[in-house]
């Protein structure tokens, strides 16, 4: 069978060169898509205006909430499947497949009818004001209308890499991009659809390649491949499943959460242009940590490889260099913001006054960026060793526990600033937290016999 041994690999060859193996394609595959973002926000900024950037700030809950879904069953698919592989439970590695597109099906079309029935008043409840409320209900409906299609290319994406082959899964990844790119321009200039343009673009981008894994999961000479019987859900997957991708979901709901409370605060202290200010920091700040994301996607079927099969040494080689990695990135994400913040923020928009209040928050928020690194890179080694509980406790606590009653406080004392302040504050509180946590589990894994 076609590299039906490619995830054997995983326990024998040098952890280094595994980590670069498995990272450098996923951070590519994670570079592309900040790449979209980001040129999205350009086009939709330069050709729609700053109130459509605004729109796309207020629309980044719903978003996040699909994406905390999307992740539920995507990352714990397969970090499932990569503890299976250690296992050498082949038996199961397929019905995973199988539930993972069971479950996407199901929550894509679940999460997309409420949201489209009540679309207005939830948008009004994430702080849209009258003037941003049509630019955001012009690109969310149609994002929200392709929800089962987003959530069917993360989830067979990720198990794309975790089969073994993480060149085919940041190719993927790429092409969704290169589509995305030569569309936007189509559809927002071309066409003159606006806003609406950008949305069509990535539905259609991800359906576009949906295709292709679907094609190349229904391939027989792959060791994991459709069959007939495999989509019926099992509950012990399910129960896998949902108790490792718990805490990415967590992760993202509490931040569907803080950014709401964020858009409401920025609104209230600094009106629509602070909202959007608020957006481009909220861009620039993920094509760093998309790239840390890229690095853990590298790190999971190693480490839950490693970790199925009894190999704790090398799970601690992988995620050491895992979080020296992270951190550098983090660091490369703070020089560049503290030393060329209006190079940055002129990248979105000619308007003077949006750049005015964009260039303070970026500096602000980018303060403790390299600290923040450790909690990302920690929380997914955690899922990926399947001790989701571990993960759910730092999701948990930096969103709800630390961040959100900073949000609340801080703007009382500090006007606007103290709503930039909230987010270095909470990464600071949650990196010692993560310390402990991970110095406690690593000497654990230094205890384990081999």
């Amino acid at each position: 069978m076609e590299n039906s041994s490619a995830h054997l690999s995983l326990g024998t060859k040098p952890v280094g060169k595994l980590l670069i193996q498995y990272a450098v394609p996923a951070v590519i595959g994670m570079i592309a898509m900040s790449v979209y973002n980001i040129t999205d926000s350009i086009f939709i900024g330069h050709g729609v205006g700053p109130l459509a950037l605004s729109a796309l700030a207020i629309s980044f809950p719903i978003m996040n909430l699909s994406a905390a879904f999307g992740t539920l069953v995507g990352v714990g698919g397969s970090a499932l499947l990569s503890i299976r592989l250690g296992q050498k439970d082949y038996d199961s590695a397929n019905y995973i497949l199988g539930n993972v597109v069971t479950l996407n099906l199901i929550i894509g079309a679940g999460l997309s009818v409420p949201v489209l029935i009540w679309i207005d008043p939830i948008l009004l409840f994430f702080g849209a004001s009258r003037a941003v409320l049509p630019y955001a209900r012009d690109f969310m409906f149609i994002i929200v209308a392709g929800n089962v299609i987003i959530h069917s290319y993360m989830g067979l994406n990720a198990l794309i890499r975790s089969a073994g082959h993480p060149r085919k899964a940041m190719y993927a990844a790429i092409a969704t991009v290169a589509i995305n790119i030569v569309l936007n321009p189509l559809f927002i200039f071309g066409f003159g659809w606006g806003i609406r343009g950008s949305a069509f673009a990535t539905i259609i981008s991800q359906f576009l390649v949906l295709l292709w894994e679907i094609y190349f999961f229904a391939d027989k000479t792959n060791f994991l491949h459709f069959k007939k019987g495999m989509y019926k859900l099992k509950n012990s997957i399910v129960r896998g499943i949902v108790s490792i991708g718990l805490a990415p979901f967590l992760l993202n709901a509490a931040s569907c959460a803080v950014i709401i409370l964020l858009n409401r605060q920025f609104s209230h202290y600094g009106g629509d242009l602070a909202v959007g200010a608020y957006g481009i920091v909220n861009r620039v700040a993920f094509l760093f940590i998309m790239i840390v994301f890229g690095i853990n996607q590298g790190m999971q079927p190693i480490a839950g490889y490693n970790y199925g099969a009894g190999l704790y040494p090398r799970v601690k080689e992988v995620l050491k260099k895992a979080l020296v990695s992270g951190v550098i990135v983090m660091t490369s994400g703070f020089l560049i913001v503290e030393l060329f913040p209006h190079a940055v923020a002129g990248i979105f928009s000619t308007e003077k006054e949006l750049i005015g209040i964009t260039v303070p928050g970026l500096r602000c928020v980018f303060i403790f960026y390299s600290l923040a690194a450790v909690q990302v890179v920690t929380s997914a080694f955690f899922q990926s060793i399947g001790k989701a509980y571990l993960s759910i406790v730092l999701s948990v606590t930096r969103q709800v526990i630390f961040l959100i009653p900073l949000i609340l406080i801080l703007p009382k004392f500090f006007n606007i600033a103290g709503v930039w302040l909230s987010m270095p504050a909470a990464d600071f509180m949650a990196f010692l937290l993560c310390a402990a946590l991970l110095k406690t589990e690593y000497k654990k894994l230094g205890e384990v016999k081999k």
